[in-house]
């Protein structure tokens, strides 16, 4: 047990209580952050649907309205308005059987005019995605229409849900191996790493396109803020509660240690009591010497009244002086709510609470305490108030004792041992514990309560205590 251990302690827990509630704060603030992703990809993904389906009902009037289209794919589109209504429209054509597609347009369109003849609805040719163009035919009788599309003016700038110029998102469309990149998003947004995804394909039979966004996370996106204020306040909270522990424990302290002065009065009061019966044997036995002449000269043919009344004021003066003698005693010492009876005690708590009443102690002189029980022990029949003093007393003899000691050599071991049977000895008049201490502090001799051993090799202090 080292005197920087309790640091340790409240150190692991304020580090848990700031680690969970930073760690609540950010998992609150990524939920919202989610939830918010999640909603406004499912309305990208509805707006381009919505915008794709367009264009299949506008291919559908035209094959079913059979309009005469000029070659200018270009004209025809500003000549019927749709490129002011839809600005993604960048040309429509017609072919007749006898008519060739646009020559700028993909040599492909022939194949899907088969397929959309057989299939019944358009399909797209998305060869040129990678440009943002995307062409999309529709098969009818006499003639079949196509449309020219660019996909990024397809996106509804005014109820799109992410802002283009700021918004972290990147929003890509996908075609088997080719991509169309609509929103570029953060400059770290395709870099790898966590980060949320949503990948979903778009409502047409027609334009069979992926929408992609991602999401990357990064730290900056947590909330450092209030996430440090926390910490503080459990830094704060934690230094007022370990105060307010330490003013607890330090109060208990000095109870336990008046108490343990007050039996070092009555141990005093021990010391004192042969000179203190010395004492009383005088007057007392003066007291008897005279009332046994009053007696005499009482029972005399002729008693002498006058002498026997002196005699007995004698042995009246010599009783007052032994209770004088008595109550000077009782009012120096007497403390009831000291006085215990012997009781069963454990030996391990008697010396754990010793090392508690020394900790300033052993924090000041920087000593470093070892333990060593080897098996458990019976508990003592004794006097714990008048045991744990000697426990006190013994082991501030071993701190005192290696004051002279360099501070890193500083080193009180602590043996409890049984010797012999314990319940054979129960009912000795003894408490059945014996203290004893060993130090070798150059030039301060051992000192303990009950006696020490003989001398261990240097840089060592060592209690025994024995039951």
């Amino acid at each position: 047990m080292h005197w920087t251990t309790p640091w340790l302690g409240w150190l692991l827990a304020w580090i848990i209580a700031a680690g969970g509630g930073a760690s609540w704060l950010a998992q609150q603030r990524l939920q919202a952050l989610n939830e918010g992703f999640q909603t406004n990809a499912r309305i990208a993904h509805r707006l381009l649907s919505q915008q794709l389906v367009q264009h299949d009902a506008i291919l559908a009037t035209l094959a079913l309205l059979q309009p005469q289209l000029s070659p200018n794919a270009g004209a025809n589109a500003t000549a019927s308005d749709l490129a002011r209504l839809y600005p993604q429209i960048l040309g429509i054509a017609q072919r007749r059987a006898d008519q060739p597609w646009p020559a700028h347009w993909p040599s492909t369109l022939d194949a899907l005019e088969q397929q959309s003849r057989r299939s019944g609805h358009a399909h797209m040719d998305a060869s040129r995605l990678a440009a943002g163009t995307l062409f999309v035919v529709q098969a009818g009788q006499p003639a079949s229409y196509a449309l020219a599309l660019d996909l990024r003016a397809a996106v509804p700038t005014e109820e799109w849900p992410y802002p283009p110029s700021h918004s972290p998102v990147r929003i890509w469309l996908t075609q088997g191996d080719t991509q169309l990149l609509l929103q570029p998003g953060a400059p770290e947004a395709d870099a790898p790493g966590w980060a949320w995804t949503q990948t979903k394909t778009l409502a047409s039979p027609s334009q069979v396109l992926d929408l992609h966004e991602r999401y990357k996370l990064h730290p900056r996106l947590l909330p450092w803020g209030p996430m440090l204020a926390w910490a503080l306040v459990c830094a704060l909270g934690l230094a007022g509660l370990r105060a307010a522990w330490q003013q607890r424990t330090a109060r208990l302290r000095a109870e336990q240690l008046l108490q343990h002065g007050h039996v070092a009065r009555l141990n005093t009061l021990g010391e004192l009591a042969a000179g203190l019966a010395h004492e009383l044997n005088q007057p007392l036995t003066a007291i008897l010497s005279s009332s046994q002449a009053a007696r005499r000269l009482l029972d005399d043919r002729e008693p002498d009244v006058d002498a026997a009344r002196q005699a007995m004021g004698q042995a009246a003066e010599q009783a007052k002086r032994a209770s004088a003698v008595v109550g000077r005693l009782r009012r120096l010492v007497e403390r009831p709510d000291t006085v215990a009876a012997a009781q069963a005690v454990a030996l391990q708590a008697l010396v754990n609470d010793a090392l508690h009443l020394l900790e300033p102690e052993l924090r000041q002189r920087q000593v470093q305490v070892l333990q060593t029980v080897p098996a458990p022990l019976p508990p003592l029949h004794s006097d714990p108030i008048a045991l744990q003093q000697i426990l006190h007393n013994l082991l501030l003899n071993a701190l005192q004792a290696m004051e002279a000691l360099p501070p890193a050599e500083r080193r009180l071991e602590i043996t409890q041992t049984r010797t012999g049977d314990w319940r054979s000895r129960r009912r000795a008049p003894a408490t059945g514990c014996s203290c004893a201490c060993r130090t070798t502090a150059p030039a301060s001799p051992p000192r303990c309560a009950t006696g020490c051993s003989p001398p261990l090799p240097p840089r060592a202090a060592r209690a025994w205590v024995w039951g």
